[in-house]
């Protein structure tokens, strides 16, 4: 069983930053897809980010391209999504996800149901 838990949400103002954290554990989260996705009030989870097992491959939403970045630690089995330049149609909660097998990644990233893990999420408010 993998737990994992976010950190790093808050109220930012419009064009600020965040750097949201999910902590994991279990000794095999080196071998894990990862992702980030997001819950705005009244729409469905959408995809915002993800990163293969080892960390040398990233996706992002096109909403988020070139604004987030997404990353991981392995020897602290942490991964982290970095928020720049937040607009308020970026608030919602995010919740970290996590696959054991290192195959999601290539094929199932986008899809919430494709993870086998999740984390209680972390709410994030953007200001205008």
């Amino acid at each position: 069983q993998v737990q994992l838990v976010e950190s790093g949400g808050g109220l930012v103002q419009a064009g600020g930053s965040l750097r949201l954290s999910c902590a994991a554990s279990g000794r095999t989260f080196r071998s894990y897809a990862m992702g980030w996705f997001r819950q705005a009030p009244g729409k469905e989870r959408a995809f915002v980010a993800a990163i293969s097992w080892s960390g040398g491959s990233t996706d992002y939403a096109d909403s988020v391209k070139g604004r987030f970045t997404i990353s991981r630690d392995n020897a602290k089995n942490t991964v982290y999504l970095q928020m720049n330049s937040l607009k308020p149609e970026d608030t919602a909660v995010y919740y970290c996800a996590a696959d054991s097998s290192k195959a999601t990644y290539y094929s199932g990233r986008y899809y919430a149901r494709a993870y086998e893990y999740w984390g209680q999420g972390t709410q994030v408010t953007v200001s205008s």
